[in-house]
């Protein structure tokens, strides 16, 4: 009986003893907090992203007489590509933004597009809408948002390129080694079904299919590893790749009456 007392005793003791230790007291990041919340405030108030080009839109001088003016109009993809690097002297502006979808890119493609008066745009969208599986990004409306920017062009004399969407793989790891699963997100065959649409989309409307998807993947469709950063975005590889089929395309979307 003694020994059951003292037992229970004891485990009364460690109840009140933990019931009365205090949790220790998150470490909060007051600079990454404000960060994170600039971030959601940002998305609130401005949903396209207007602002991240706004000055440079505005400082950039309207196109000299003959200047073939081309604007690169993409998410993250078209966002890293250094386009004065890789095509040096070539009146090529860069708008793309990390993580947009064609909802985004919609909705400012006359302040990124329209208003800065190109000759050609080169459209890079798609692989953003694919990764959100919600309503209001099915593959139909993906399309009407394609659609809807081409209307937008050659309505405002501007000629298109539209590309295929990339590519993408589970062969690349991050910097601790595990491997980065891209296919789980973004399914190789809705990729393909809607790059055969915009293939089809070409050549209904004349205008120029800029094909990425088969010199960046490898026999099994999937981008192949050499060419590819991180399963989904190009690496210095990948873009010098991507460069002389872009140059072509604009070429191809120039002579186009």
């Amino acid at each position: 009986m003694k020994c059951i007392v003292i037992v229970a005793f004891l485990l009364f003791t460690c109840i009140i003893g933990n019931a009365q230790t205090p949790s220790p007291t998150p470490v909060i990041d007051g600079a990454a907090e404000k960060a994170r919340a600039d971030r959601l405030q940002g998305r609130l108030t401005d949903f396209a992203t207007l602002a991240r080009y706004r000055d440079a839109n505005a400082a950039l001088a309207p196109p000299a007489k003959n200047e073939d003016r081309v604007v690169f109009f993409g998410d993250s993809i078209t966002d890293g590509w250094k386009l004065a690097e890789q095509f040096p002297g070539k009146p090529y502006v860069n708008r793309g933004i990390g993580g947009q979808s064609t909802y985004h890119m919609l909705l400012r493609f006359r302040a990124d597009v329209i208003d800065l008066k190109p000759k050609v745009v080169v459209i890079l969208a798609g692989t953003n809408d694919i990764s959100v599986p919600t309503e209001q990004f099915k593959v139909e409306t993906v399309k009407s948002n394609l659609q809807s920017m081409v209307d937008l062009a050659h309505a405002n004399g501007i000629k298109v390129v539209l590309s295929s969407i990339l590519p993408v793989s589970d062969y690349n790891s991050n910097a601790k080694g595990d491997k980065i699963i891209r296919t789980g997100t973004r399914p190789p065959a809705l990729i393909n079904e809607l790059n055969s649409w915009i293939k089809t989309l070409c050549s209904t409307r004349g205008i120029v299919y800029l094909d990425y998807f088969s010199a960046m993947s490898d026999d099994k469709g999937l981008f192949k590893s050499e060419l590819a950063r991180d399963g989904l975005h190009p690496n210095q590889d990948g873009y010098s790749v991507m460069k002389p089929l872009a140059e072509v395309a604009i070429k191809q979307a120039l002579k186009k009456k």
